[in-house]
């Protein structure tokens, strides 16, 4: 394979930089995106796992808290 037909093909990286990285705009953009992106999901996961490790210990778990007793 000669370079002429290589090049004519493109890899996996040369298309992420023909999309991506040419102009600096559309590439800050990715940049802000992706970590916006990550942040949520990351966020998202942490606090499933939180609460799937903490059933039953939670304020709204627990059924007497909050309730008034009547004086009679």
């Amino acid at each position: 394979m000669d370079y002429a037909s290589r090049r004519s093909q493109g890899g996996l990286f040369e298309g992420l930089y023909r999309v991506i990285m040419r102009r600096n705009s559309v590439y800050v953009t990715f940049v802000i995106a992706g970590a916006f992106l990550g942040e949520r999901a990351v966020d998202y996961g942490v606090h499933k796992l939180w609460e799937y490790n903490n059933v039953g210990k939670r304020y709204k778990d627990i059924s007497v808290l909050g309730q008034r007793q009547s004086e009679e």
